[in-house]
């Protein structure tokens, strides 16, 4: 009976002693679990602040990158608005360039107009004024159209008003011709001689002196347009109006 009670009052004792032990054991795995919620707790507290962090991070970056964006967005339209205004003003220095060398260009027409220039006219150079150029032109201009007398009129003008020009001797010709065409054979002959005594080595001389014998043969005087047309001969052996000459020559009686 004493065994019995013995016996029981170990089993009780175990039972407690267990009891004791899983009691203890359930709260340590407790205090256990609890840890590792709040580590996991801890690090998941942690984990969303550095997310909320780089998602801030994140919206700077991008806005920051946006305003860089505009940034070369505007520098890019401020360039093309310099590169407009250089383009327009290089047109615009270019168009005052061009009026500048029209208007010099214009400026040396004029005076042109009024300054001296070299004139080559029948083989002969000389300097003329732009008057005397404009109106030996004229008077020719007059002849060439089969106006003697006007034209007349206008190399006696010329000559009367430039007596000293180089265009004399070839105005004395043309003037000469004139006044054959008119049948003014004696004042012809005279401005013909006159070509001949200012300008022998003239291109129209030789023309000159076969004139000269045509108005003599006009006025009868054969003998005088002999005498001439051997001349033209002698001095212009190589000119055209020496081979018409000679011609003429063999006509003569």
């Amino acid at each position: 009976m004493n065994r019995l009670r013995v016996f029981r009052a170990v089993l009780g004792f175990s039972a407690v002693f267990l009891l004791a032990l899983n009691a203890q054991a359930g709260l340590f795995e407790d205090d256990e679990a609890r840890r590792a919620i709040l580590e996991l707790r801890q690090k998941s507290d942690a984990s969303q602040i550095e997310l909320k962090k780089a998602t801030e991070d994140n919206a700077q970056l991008r806005r920051s990158l946006l305003d860089l964006s505009n940034q070369i967005e505007v520098l890019r339209s401020d360039m093309a608005k310099l590169r407009g205004q250089d383009e327009q003003l290089a047109r615009d220095v270019a168009e005052i360039q061009r009026k500048q060398k029209d208007m010099a260009q214009g400026v040396d027409d004029r005076l042109r107009k009024f300054e001296p220039s070299k004139i080559t006219v029948d083989g002969k150079e000389f300097v003329a004024k732009p008057e005397e150029t404009r109106d030996y032109e004229a008077a020719l201009a007059i002849l060439r159209k089969g106006e003697f007398a006007p034209a007349q009129a206008a190399f006696l003008d010329f000559i009367k008003r430039n007596p000293d020009s180089g265009y004399k001797p070839s105005a004395l010709f043309w003037l000469g011709n004139a006044q054959y065409a008119l049948r003014s054979y004696k004042e012809a002959i005279i401005n013909f001689k006159s070509v001949l005594s200012l300008a022998p080595d003239h291109l129209r001389a030789p023309e000159a002196a076969l004139s000269i014998a045509n108005c003599q043969v006009e006025l009868k005087d054969t003998k005088g347009a002999r005498k001439t047309l051997e001349d033209l001969i002698k001095v212009y052996p190589q000119s055209e109006a020496a081979s018409v000459a000679k011609d003429r020559l063999g006509k003569l009686k």
